[in-house]
């Protein structure tokens, strides 16, 4: 039975991957009398005619235009229809749960005004696993990606559950449900705020969070391998240095090497490593702050209200105000963040790579091949990490810049929030397969160690869990099938690191 996430007052972060993963998500009683309240609320402001934004106006450039009641509900309607023009691959099952998730939360709030009803079925959508299909591309913001979510609620679309594609009205048929007739207000709301970055950044900072010990656990076994020298996380020296993010990385490099007799080896061998061995502490340490500060930022976007506009007040007296809380600066600035600190972890986990396989550094056979000459081993595998590191960098560069000028220059400045995630999601992929090249390689190199050496205790441990998915590399198949393997094995494990997602 898959577990239950309740939303009573603010969804975290947590809860979003959460749910993303396969959680169930319910509302308590509050948060439904809130969307209930909200509802009655734009009732309200339909029969007193109250002018409001996208209730009884046109959208965008048309928002001087009275729309008359007899057609709020064919303007809801058409809301959905004209913003349903996303392009591109559709996003994964993750991807569209954890969008899903933050436009539930959003609604709950109680200041949007869509109707219980229209909640009813999205959780029943997303609790059921019947998911939108929501093309990736196209969305300078947010409208695009949910307005493919509204389309199935009004039985239009298309939905995946399981492996089977079907129509957004088979959808709602097989869950006992009937398309719904959008009132006033709720075309707009459906295609509005923030919840597809909410959502999509929910997921990346988990994925990375994840991902960081792995990247200490590859470093600590790069280490190792490499004889490298001991004092560079030695907690004195680094104590020196004010980084929440720096003293973890030390802590955690000091948990996987004690014990290491191929440390104590290779002690004063040297004067100082070079900067992809000696200052993991500082950049590891530097992503994991840039991490923390994305993650406030995320949480504070699921506890505030991104429509527009919102519905305060009472149904005796009621309010509606026009503000921008639908524009994401907040999440496009952190999420572009959070998409450099991921290049930057992967572009010193592919410098610690070649080190490993670059016979003039390492004092291991070239390429870790079995046979120099004969076979190859991983002189081309490091070429795939490089290739990844340098599509990061164009990644990188900030969607949140990227600027437009759109509606007839009513809507002039974009913050590109939503483009912001997907990159990051993007990188952080990348990121996992360069780390997962660095694991594979430190395995490999293991075995080549000229002498019989003990590793750390939990270097070890790591060492073992890799060749239970793959062994020693004898050009013998193609690289690329072992690297999913571990690659797998590291999406689906944990390090076990103290602190990975606090």
């Amino acid at each position: 039975m898959a577990d239950v996430v309740v939303l009573d007052g603010v969804l975290t972060w947590k809860e979003i991957a959460a749910i993303a993963n396969g959680a169930e998500l319910g509302l308590s009683a509050g948060a439904w009398q809130r969307v209930s309240k909200a509802r009655a609320i734009v009732d309200a402001l339909v029969e007193r005619e109250i002018r409001g934004y996208g209730i009884n106006t046109g959208i965008g450039a048309l928002c001087d235009v009275i729309v008359d009641r007899e057609d709020q509900q064919a303007l809801s309607r058409n809301i959905v229809l004209s913003h349903a023009c996303g392009v591109g691959e559709p996003l994964g099952k993750a991807e569209t749960r954890a969008v899903m998730t933050a436009q539930i939360a959003n609604f709950a709030h109680g200041f949007s005004g869509i109707s219980v009803e229209v909640v009813e079925t999205l959780l029943a959508l997303l609790n059921a696993n019947f998911l939108p299909v929501i093309p990736s591309r196209g969305s300078v913001g947010y409208l695009t990606h949910a307005a493919a979510i509204g389309l199935v609620l009004i039985g239009e679309g298309e939905c995946r559950h399981a492996d089977e594609s079907i129509s957004g009205r088979e959808a709602l048929k097989r869950l006992a449900l009937d398309p719904i007739a959008l009132k006033a207000k709720e075309g707009l709301s459906l295609v509005n705020g923030t919840p597809c970055a909410t959502g999509l950044g929910a997921l990346a900072v988990s994925r990375f969070f994840h991902l960081l010990d792995w990247a200490d656990a590859a470093a600590a076994m790069t280490y190792e391998n490499l004889g490298a020298q001991a004092d560079p996380f030695a907690e004195m020296p680094l104590s020196l240095r004010h980084s929440a993010g720096l003293q973890q990385v030390g802590r955690n490099l000091r948990h996987l090497l004690a014990g290491s007799q191929l440390l104590a080896q290779s002690a004063g061998s040297r004067t100082q490593d070079p900067l992809s061995l000696r200052a993991v502490p500082q950049i590891h340490g530097a992503v994991r702050d840039v991490l923390r500060q994305a993650v406030d930022v995320v949480d504070r976007e699921l506890a505030s209200v991104t429509d527009n506009p919102i519905v305060t007040g009472s149904p005796e007296a009621p309010q509606v105000h026009s503000q921008a809380h639908a524009v994401g600066a907040g999440l496009g600035l952190a999420l572009d963040s959070v998409a450099t600190a991921a290049a930057e972890l992967a572009a010193i986990s592919e410098r610690r790579i070649d080190r490993l396989v670059n016979p003039l550094v390492s004092g291991l056979p070239a390429f870790l091949a079995a046979e120099n000459g004969v076979c190859a081993g991983f002189m081309i595998i490091q070429y795939t990490a490089a290739a990844l590191v340098a599509e990061n960098r164009r990644l990188a560069a900030p969607a949140s810049l990227g600027g437009g000028i759109t509606s007839a220059l009513q809507e002039d400045i974009l913050t590109h929030a939503t483009p912001a995630a997907d990159k990051a999601l993007a990188i952080l992929d990348n990121l996992q397969t360069i780390l997962a090249i660095e694991v594979m390689a430190a395995a490999q190199a293991y075995d080549q160690q000229p002498r019989s050496v003990a590793k750390a205790a939990r270097t070890a441990a790591l060492y073992a869990r890799a060749r239970g998915e793959v062994s020693f590399y004898r050009d013998d198949q193609p690289l690329n099938t072992v690297v999913a393997k571990i690659r797998s094995m590291m999406g689906t494990t944990s390090v076990g690191l103290e602190g990975e997602a606090s």
